[in-house]
């Protein structure tokens, strides 16, 4: 099972499973809130070896019956509030889903695996977010302290904290890894990077909070998805393993790189994009950096990204201009239908 496989990250843990793993039954929890998009699905939705289950993870009937139905022996763990602004505004939510939710989701697993926890796994994918802010120097490894800064931070320590817990207390086969924040297709346009780019292509406002000094690791998502691969099959039970890229930006640079790409692809004079750069209050509680150190990842399972940031961006660049009616489905919330509508057909 993997949860919020409809959203950013888990449509393409999704596609990499199915694609990658014939022989495994793929079961997409969602409970297609307004990020999980069906549609992020279109080219997976009929192989042989995927399902797809509505349910919420904080409804423990719904998760009973799922396991009673598939009896599950791997868990991937991605159901979550993730959006700090939202978090802001609404902590109780994040609490709900990240807290709540995931700790339903143990509790379940460990009453039906029981004893016989040979060859199960319930892996969690939590953020570098809990570890708070960094300086100008260092990286965060997977012995740097908990100091979540915001409400959604502090709801994935709390979740991070909870698994930990079952592996210790109950002996629950578990593995964790906190990743840097992820750019590619498929992303909500509330984050940084695809909000950018259709302001960009809209002629709109390109709201910068602060001076656009945050900085931040970044990864490409199709390379998250194939760290997870490898951790949960490679990784070793009770471990974590940070994913990052070895790649700092700062935002500002970012949004500046964002509009020289977008100025070319859309045949607009150079710093034209530029000037819609509109700087805006900071957000309370705003990280100063992160900074991942993915050594014991690259060391002992082997893996690495596979793009420079740059060739990875412009690739985001052009599927969302190629995707125009996906990015217009989802800014006008129309996507919310897609599940209604592709049911009923049934």
């Amino acid at each position: 099972m993997i949860t919020g496989g409809a959203g950013f990250i888990g449509s393409h843990v999704v596609r990499l499973f199915v694609n990658k793993y014939p022989d495994y039954r793929i079961v997409n929890l969602d409970a297609l809130t307004y990020a999980g998009n069906l549609e992020n699905l279109e080219d997976v939705k009929d192989k042989p070896n995927y399902i797809f289950e509505k349910g919420d993870i904080t409804d423990e009937t719904r998760i009973t019956e799922l396991f009673e139905q598939y009896r599950f022996d791997g868990i991937i763990h991605l159901a979550a509030e993730s959006h700090v602004d939202r978090s802001i505004s609404n902590p109780l939510a994040f609490v709900r889903t990240n807290v709540l939710g995931t700790v339903t989701l143990l509790n379940i697993a460990r009453q039906f695996w029981g004893t016989d926890k040979q060859g199960k796994l319930f892996y969690h994918v939590s953020t570098d977010e809990v570890y708070g802010s960094l300086g100008e120097t260092g990286f965060f490894t997977e012995e740097t302290p908990y100091d979540p800064r915001s409400p959604y931070s502090a709801s994935k320590a709390s979740s991070d904290h909870f698994v930990n817990a079952y592996y210790h207390t109950y002996g629950l086969p578990v593995i964790m890894s906190n990743c840097s924040n992820n750019y590619g297709s498929h992303h909500f346009p509330e984050k940084l990077i695809p909000l950018m780019i259709n302001n960009i292509k809209n002629s709109k406002p390109l709201p910068v909070y602060g001076k656009g000094e945050n900085v931040r690791d970044w990864l490409f998502v199709e390379d998250h998805a194939r760290a997870i691969d490898t951790i949960f099959h490679k990784g070793k039970v009770g471990e974590k393993y940070n994913i990052g890229g070895f790649n700092e930006w700062k935002n500002i640079d970012i949004v500046n790189l964002l509009c020289s790409i977008m100025d070319k692809k859309l045949g607009r004079a150079a710093g034209d994009s530029a000037k819609l750069i509109t700087y805006v209050t900071d957000r309370p509680g705003h990280d100063m950096r992160y900074a991942i150190d993915a050594t014991r990842l690259n060391e002992e399972l082997g893996w690495k990204p596979s793009l420079q940031f740059e060739e990875g961006l412009e690739k985001t660049v052009d599927w969302y201009l190629q995707h125009e009616e996906w990015i217009n489905h989802v800014t006008s919330g129309d996507y919310q239908h897609y599940y209604d509508d592709l049911y009923a057909k049934r």
